[in-house]
């Protein structure tokens, strides 16, 4: 099965696109070389079969193919509310509610959180909570990535569901 990629740009076949620095980089670690296959998904349900045209110093031009069926997505978006651990815990359970099928993951500052974000922090944190959830979609096979919300209070987030 060839490497798959999360492109963050809406695909069509027969479009010849340059990768991002990312995962172009990756592609070079893994000394992948023109006329070699791989895959690439929007993170909208997505995938298509791609190979390289080209490699240079820093960028990789790839040409899209046809489309590959994903993994079927769960009939109904399941939100799912998350208490923020401490520690590291919350990548491990962003991993896993991917690889279930959630849509949305909502972290939650409850009463008792150790973890409390604000600002900068708070921006930094979500952006590597997405990362994380980008990397366990190109590991689990799902076309689809789920969106992480920023962080509310249970109390807030309770009282704009009925809205």
């Amino acid at each position: 099965m060839p490497p798959r990629f999360f492109v963050d740009q809406l695909l069509y076949s027969d479009q010849a696109i340059r990768l991002p620095a990312g995962v172009a980089r990756h592609v070079q670690v893994l000394r992948l070389q023109p006329g070699d296959d791989l895959n690439l998904f929007d993170g909208v349900g997505r995938e298509w079969s791609a190979q390289i045209v080209k490699m240079g110093r820093s960028d990789v031009e790839v040409k899209l193919g046809l489309a590959v069926p994903g993994l079927p997505e769960l009939r109904c978006a399941v939100t799912l509310a998350i208490g923020v651990p401490a520690n590291e815990r919350m990548d491990s359970l962003i991993e896993k509610a991917t690889e279930l099928g959630v849509a949305v993951l909502q972290p939650l500052l409850c009463e008792r959180s150790v973890l409390r974000l604000q600002g900068e922090r708070a921006i930094k944190k979500l952006a590597h909570w997405q990362a994380v959830a980008v990397a366990a979609s190109e590991q689990c096979g799902r076309a689809s990535v789920p969106v992480v919300a920023p962080m509310q209070n249970l109390q807030g987030w309770l009282n704009g569901l009925g809205k």
